[in-house]
């Protein structure tokens, strides 16, 4: 049963991969685009945590946490100098 939904809930956030994907090619500002990426690395550190889940690998958390700080601090920057004061 937890597999089976584990299973639906990776195909649902692969939807949004794709929706966000497109909205990080197709997106007419920057602004778009840098948001359109903090949800694709969201949804990253989804898959990150699913395969924790799936093949019972505690380790596999640690490196979904250093991911999530560092797209954190990238997005950060990013909107710095989007804003102009970098």
């Amino acid at each position: 049963m937890v597999e089976t939904l584990i299973i639906i809930a990776a195909i649902l956030a692969g939807i949004a991969f794709l929706l966000a994907l497109g909205r990080f090619i197709e997106g007419p500002t920057a602004a778009d685009r840098v948001v359109a990426f903090d949800v694709l690395t969201v949804i990253s550190i989804t898959f990150i945590v699913f395969s924790a889940l799936i093949e019972e690998r505690g380790i596999y958390l640690d490196v979904a946490l250093v991911y999530a700080l560092l797209s954190f601090l990238g997005v950060i920057a990013i909107a710095r100098y989007l804003e102009g004061r970098f």
